[in-house]
Parts: C-alpha cells; sequence; structure tokens
C-alpha cells in the first residue's frame, strides 16, 4: 500500500486518474450504446449494428498514431478540446441521422475520439520517477479494467428503462464532460528535467520505431486479441451449456481477478518481463477449454485474470520508456492503435476455431495467439538486445 499512497500523493495524480476514469467508463461503453441504438432504436440487424461497431473500433486504430502525432506538436489540451467538441456533434446527431450517415460518421467518431487513455499514459510517465512507474501503470491498467466492468453494464441498465437515442445522448455527454476535464487538467507531458532542457529535434520514425518498440507492440496486439478472444469463448461454452445467462458473471470474475492481480503487481519490488506474463497468460487460457459450465469458468478465469491487468500495465510502462520525447505522443497512439486492432481482429479468428471445432477450441485459439505474440515480443527483445551489446563491444 506505501507505493500507492505514494503515487497518489504525486501533485495532480488522483485527479488526472479521476477524471481519466469518467472518460474512460464512457469510452469503453460507447459501442454498446450504439449497438442498442440501432437494433433497437432503428429496428435494425446486429450485423448492421456490427459493422457500426466496426467503423468506431477502424477509426480509433487509425486515429491513434495521428492524434498523438499532433498532441506532440501542439499538446494535449487543443486535442482535447477538439476530440471533444467532435464528439458532441456526433452524439447529438446518433438518434437524428439515417443509418449509412451514422455508420460514416461513426469512423469519424472513432477516428477523432477523445484521447483520453493516451493523454493519461504520457501523464503518468511524465508525473512519476522511475521506482513510481510501475505502480501508476499498474493502478491505469486496473482503471481500464473497472471501466469495461462499469461502463457497458451501466448503458444496457439504462436501456432497460430509457430510450436508446437518449442512453447514446447520455454517454455523448459523459465522453465530452470527460475530455473537456482532462483539458481543463492539462496534466504535464513532460518531467520537469525534460521541459528545463532544449527541445530536442524530432527523432526520424526508423530511429525509434525499432525491433524493441515493434515488439511491444506486438505483444499489445497480441494481448487484447487474447482478451477479445476469451469473451467470446465464454459466451459460445455457456450457449451450448444453455446457460448463456451467466456470461456476465464469468465475464465479472475476469474483471475482478484482473483488478486484484493488477495492485499486485503494481506493489511487487521487481518488474516481470512483458513476454514472460503474456505467456503464461496464453498458457493459463488454454485449459479453461475443458470447462464446461460457469463454475469452472469462474475457477479458470481467476488464473487468467490475475495475469491479465500486470500484461497491459508492463506493455505501457515499455512504450513510455522506449518512445523519444519528442515522440511520445506518437509512440502511445501506436499503442492505442495495436491494442483497438487485436480487441478487433481477436473475435473473428477466435470465431473461425469455435465453428470449425468446438466452444472449447476458443479459449486454445485464444492462448495460442497469446503465446504466438509472446514468442515473437521475446525473440525480437532479446535480438535487439544482443545487436547493441555486440554494438557496444565493437565500438569500444
Amino acid at each position: 500500500m506505501k507505493k500507492y499512497r505514494q503515487v497518489l500523493a504525486v501533485p495532480g495524480m488522483t485527479w488526472l486518474l479521476a477524471v481519466s476514469l469518467l472518460a474512460r467508463v464512457a469510452i469503453t461503453a460507447d459501442v454498446m450504446a450504439l449497438t442498442l441504438y440501432v437494433v433497437l432504436g432503428l429496428n435494425r440487424s446486429y450485423l448492421a449494428a456490427g459493422a457500426v461497431a466496426a467503423a468506431v473500433t477502424l477509426g480509433l486504430a487509425l486515429g491513434g498514431p495521428v492524434l498523438g502525432r499532433v498532441i506532440d506538436r501542439r499538446g494535449a489540451r487543443i486535442v482535447l478540446l477538439g476530440t471533444a467538441a467532435v464528439q458532441a456533434m456526433f452524439w447529438l446527431a446518433v438518434p437524428i441521422v439515417p443509418y449509412p450517415v451514422l455508420l460514416g460518421a461513426a469512423l469519424v467518431s472513432g477516428l477523432l475520439m477523445v484521447p483520453a487513455q493516451a493523454v493519461t499514459r504520457q501523464a503518468i510517465a511524465a508525473m512519476t520517477t522511475a521506482g513510481q512507474r510501475r505502480t501508476a501503470f499498474a493502478l491505469e491498467s486496473v482503471q481500464g479494467e473497472l471501466s469495461y466492468l462499469v461502463g457497458p453494464p451501466i448503458v444496457i441498465l439504462c436501456a432497460a428503462s430509457a430510450s436508446p437515442g437518449v442512453v447514446a445522448w447520455g454517454v455523448g455527454a459523459v465522453v465530452v464532460a470527460g475530455g473537456i476535464g482532462l483539458a481543463v487538467l492539462d496534466p504535464p507531458l513532460r518531467a520537469g528535467d525534460e521541459l528545463s532542457a532544449e527541445a530536442p529535434a524530432r527523432p526520424r520514425r526508423r530511429e525509434w520505431l525499432g525491433a524493441r518498440m515493434i515488439a511491444v507492440l506486438i505483444m499489445a496486439f497480441g494481448t487484447t486479441m487474447l482478451l477479445a478472444g476469451i469473451d467470446l469463448a465464454i459466451v459460445a461454452t455457456l450457449k451450448a451449456a444453455e446457460r448463456v445467462s451467466w456470461a456476465a458473471l464469468v465475464v465479472a470474475v475476469y474483471g475482478a481477478a484482473s483488478i486484484v492481480g493488477g495492485l499486485i503487481y503494481g506493489a511487487l519490488s521487481r518488474p516481470l518481463p512483458t513476454s514472460l506474463l503474456l505467456g503464461l497468460l496464453g498458457l493459463v487460457t488454454i485449459p479453461a477449454g475443458l470447462a464446461t459450465n460457469w463454475p469452472w469458468l469462474c475457477v479458470a478465469g481467476v488464473g487468467a485474470g490475475l495475469l491479465t491487468a500486470p500484461t497491459l500495465s508492463t506493455v505501457a510502462e515499455a512504450v513510455s520508456r522506449l518512445a523519444p520525447v519528442g515522440v511520445r505522443g506518437e509512440a502511445t497512439g501506436l499503442h492505442s492503435s495495436a491494442l483497438s486492432a487485436g480487441f478487433a481482429l481477436g473475435s473473428p479468428v477466435v470465431g473461425v476455431a469455435i465453428d470449425v471445432s468446438a466452444p472449447g477450441a476458443g479459449f486454445a485459439a485464444a492462448g495460442l495467439v497469446g503465446l504466438a505474440a509472446a514468442l515473437t515480443g521475446g525473440f525480437l527483445s532479446h535480438r535487439s538486445s544482443t545487436a547493441r551489446r555486440q554494438d557496444a563491444r565493437v565500438g569500444g
């Protein structure tokens, strides 16, 4: 607990995490709000709703690096206020425009989504010391798990008592409020010594987007592919057992275990390699395919959940460590894009495994994806480290 008290005692950290959590809860719930609106408000198919969700996700993946680059050049406040304005216009229009317009607007909304997660991660890197950073990123990962546990269920509950259009307006209002709140806070994106030093020239992309950074991005992509696949495999397994209503409880157990794992990891005295954590996450996911009912899925979820937040936090910490000051926003945007792409592709890939085999194969496919990403990332990182040591010996 001492480590967490020290992190929360950093000036501005508590407000940063609180406002960021508000924005992330709403951003996490936006796909659910749009899905319910298309299905219930427009009386269209789930395929049509999925197309809107895919448009938002594609926009998120494409827009992350672009917004990050603008943040590097212009600062966070102007980007936060600009994207908040775009989100206000989009969500106000959701219940008014016809479906084809909504589909195109959803892509734009994803491209210009409030970069709450990216700004928070950059601010954490700037506001903390090297000794505090792992604990701070563990808190940020726990915050992400909380947003997934809270956001979509709230939207579903609200949709039961209010029209889908009103729910969409509510989600949009919170997204905008979060963006404006972060803009008012205007957290520092560079540490004190980085601000006092002469502004460095912006390095070329090939100078920092090397093997080590690519390895981290691959592991970020693999982690969220695995997590998206687990969600689908849970639903498929319980549907086969005719107990699909228990899926919410199983997912909640996964999320709660992840929060506990993140808090434990943040309190450890030494970090663990991302490739090791992701590899273990993949290995403990595979046996979950043997479960055929919700109690055993809950048991399996504890093991996987305990490793989820630690894996995500080490990825975020590695990106902040490897990115030079002048491109930290772009690097964080690439990280967000890798996460979004993993979430988007995880379900289709695991879905194919389920369709051609059995629900349990979904867990095996998800675990193998994570294991493959861990091995690839670990190999690239090791190869890069070996090359650096050889260069150092030659130079010496």
